[in-house]
């Protein structure tokens, strides 16, 4: 049984509503409605309310495919996050190439919103992988974020030049 049909059952055995849950736990509706339909995972102080509302430990509450799953719904949203910062990063290169080529430096506003757009993206895809913190890969990670970082840095200071 996943953690969402454990939810459910225990708040339709306990006469809540959606509503009523989320008050007492000191969340929207709408969160329980996710973790009821395992589309996301409560936070570790969401599910120490759930399990004194329930009068249960947290390990009776959640199982290791649980924590599975919420790894998998983690990855899912970082993967969404890289793939958005990624395509602001094009429009921003796009944008700062068009500006100086046609020499419309409106292009360059284009530029500056999307360097805003790979930040906020980029800050938000958090790199989880444990394990390259132990091994040889996480030195060309952290290269290839400060190219990406400097190329970034460089469209910004010719867009605002231009402007």
């Amino acid at each position: 049984m996943s953690f969402g049909e454990k939810l459910k059952n225990l708040r339709i055995s306990n006469n809540l509503t959606q509503d009523e849950l989320a008050e007492k736990i000191f969340v929207s509706r709408t969160a329980v409605s996710k973790w009821e339909t395992d589309r996301g995972f409560p936070s570790i102080e969401s599910l120490r309310y759930l399990a004194n509302l329930f009068h249960m430990s947290i390990d009776e509450l959640i199982s290791d495919e649980d924590i599975k799953n919420k790894v998998l719904i983690d990855k899912k949203n970082s993967r969404r996050f890289y793939w958005a910062a990624v395509i602001c990063l094009a429009a921003t290169v796009a944008s700062a190439v068009a500006a100086y080529a046609t020499r419309i430096y409106y292009w360059s506003v284009l530029s500056i919103i999307g360097i805003a757009g790979y930040l906020v993206f980029a800050a938000l895809c958090k790199y989880k992988n444990q394990s390259m913190r132990l091994t040889k890969a996480i030195a060309p990670f952290i290269i290839s974020r400060i190219v990406i970082a400097a190329a970034v840095i460089a469209i910004a200071v010719y867009s605002v030049v231009q402007l």
